[in-house]
């Protein structure tokens, strides 16, 4: 399902909607005239709700030597995923990657004519307040530092003693490197790793601790060794980046960091007290209790879009809460939790869960429109733990299988729980154009 913003065109006329176009794959065709007004404007705005910058010149500091036209094309796609509407959405799986990548590639492109792989601090701090200031010219939220947790610092390889090219040439197996992470496959890299490994050995040897690495691929060492390790592969990343092409490096970078947030549950749940009072000890559908979870859920909808496997992993995450709390029957069954539920539920409309794979928001230049590609549009159920413990949670399959395990089954339950049926129906609000399809990831 492909979901898409009008960033232009606000009406200020009230009509009814259009009604849907017959057909199953045309797309459902909301008017622009039916955008709510905001009855309180001193609350904050609802999730995904239409306030679009304007682009205009930035003002740079005029001290970092760089060409940034050079660099154009990665700033634009950049400025388009941290959209000022929609960072704070899709922050933790399109913002931030990209955002990471940027520097990555705008480390290595600085130090292209030197020996070195890092930026002076003083020098550092200028570059990127112009980064962040072209990236805000063109339609990005300001606060993606904050929000993506980057800062000057990032581009000076910290604490890393290993910060220049013949030096680290000299240390590191730079042909090994090279050809794992100069064409890395994005259905094999997050469960059968070929560039982590080697980006891993490479920051060991240049940082010179003594850390290991466990069986689940955890670092063990010291806090200032493990700060020292996390610099040392900013140095990886910049040799990478002055090495490949820049869409090659833009795509091993995003691949990595896909790996990355598709291990965790981005979610933050509070204490499900309520929902475990009404209901511990259920052996049937209740009312009481699937609208007691359907109030905390509503809550969790608030946050962020998260991907297809990220909302398996928050739905044990939760389940496993409210078994360590006496809640032993699968209550998404009784109540009808699909994996969307645990995704933001723009203004009616089905959840959107976005793809594991790396993504990128679009803008269609045609329409004026952007937008992002939803996977799973199906009601797949929520998976129930089998334990109240996380530890035996895995999405990959096992060594000797390689074929894709089947999907949940995605045939609607029939209950007297709580699910709303407004979930199901297309609500006239603003600018939205649907299109369903079939995505896989």
């Amino acid at each position: 399902m492909q979901t898409l913003l009008d960033k232009s065109h606000v009406s200020h006329t009230s009509e009814l909607a259009n009604p849907p176009i017959p057909g199953l794959f045309d797309p459902i065709e909301i008017s622009p005239a039916v955008i709510p007004p905001i009855p309180y404007p001193d609350e904050s705005l609802p999730p995904l709700y239409p306030t679009f910058p304007t682009t205009y010149e930035p003002n740079l500091t005029g001290r970092c030597p760089v060409n940034f036209s050079a660099l154009s094309s990665i700033m634009v796609k950049t400025a388009s995923d941290c959209s000022q509407p929609l960072a704070a959405f899709v922050g933790n799986v399109i913002c931030c990657p990209q955002l990471g990548s940027l520097l990555h590639i705008f480390q290595g492109y600085y130090n292209s004519n030197s020996d070195s792989l890092v930026l002076q601090t003083s020098v550092a701090n200028d570059c990127f307040s112009d980064i962040i200031s072209i990236l805000a010219s063109k339609g990005a939220n300001i606060t993606v530092p904050m929000l993506c947790s980057v800062k000057s610092s990032n581009l000076t390889g910290g604490s890393c003693p290993v910060k220049d090219i013949s030096s680290f040439e000299k240390m590191v197996n730079t042909s090994k490197l090279l050809e794992a992470c100069s064409a890395v496959d994005q259905l094999k890299e997050c469960c059968r790793p070929v560039c982590q490994p080697e980006i891993m050995k490479a920051a060991l040897v240049i940082s010179g601790t003594q850390m290991t690495v466990s069986e689940n691929k955890n670092i063990i060492g010291q806090p200032m060794e493990i700060d020292t390790m996390n610099d040392c592969k900013e140095v990886v990343y910049s040799y990478l980046s002055r090495k490949l092409p820049e869409d090659d490096a833009n795509n091993a970078f995003r691949i990595l960091s896909s790996c990355k947030v598709n291990r965790v549950c981005p979610l933050e749940f509070k204490q499900p007290l309520e929902v475990i009072k009404a209901c511990r000890n259920l052996a049937a559908p209740s009312p009481s209790c699937c609208s007691t979870l359907n109030t905390y859920i509503v809550g969790i909808q608030k946050q962020m879009l998260i991907t297809n496997k990220q909302a398996i992993i928050c739905a044990m995450e939760f389940g496993s809460m409210l078994r360590k709390g006496g809640v032993m029957t699968n209550i998404y069954e009784l109540c009808d939790v699909d994996l969307k539920d645990f995704s933001i539920q723009p203004y009616g409309l089905p959840g959107c869960l976005l793809r594991s794979l790396p993504t990128d928001v679009i803008l269609d230049n045609s329409t004026g429109f952007y937008g992002f590609m939803c996977d799973l549009t199906d009601n797949i159920a929520a998976p129930w733990p089998s334990s109240s413990s996380m530890s035996s949670l895995t999405l990959c399959a096992p060594e000797e299988e390689m074929s894709v395990p089947a999907l949940p089954s995605s045939e609607r339950r029939k209950s007297t729980g709580c699910r709303s049926q407004a979930l199901e129906l297309s609500v006239p609000i603003f600018s939205f154009l649907v299109f369903i399809t079939l995505l896989y990831s």
